[in-house]
């Protein structure tokens, strides 16, 4: 199954990661990611939605993750 949605809960050093497919039911979840580790995580993923609190960070990681995103053919 497909990964369709993620959920990140943005912090300083240490970040949780979410993710649903289409069932709604856990595809993958990562409890602890280091702050380093979050860019590679995403970009391995298919494309999706990503959600993310409302904050000054979540702008800022927007930015990452749509410069390491795969351009579709």
């Amino acid at each position: 199954m497909a990964i369709l949605t993620v959920g990140i809960d943005l912090a300083k050093n240490v970040f949780a990661v979410h993710c649903v497919d289409e069932t709604g039911k856990p595809a993958l979840v990562r409890p602890e990611v280091p702050r380093g580790k979050l860019i590679e995580l995403i970009a391995q993923l298919p494309p999706c939605l990503i959600g993310m609190e409302a904050c000054s960070d979540a702008h800022h990681w927007a930015r990452e993750f749509a410069q390491s995103a795969t351009p579709c053919a």
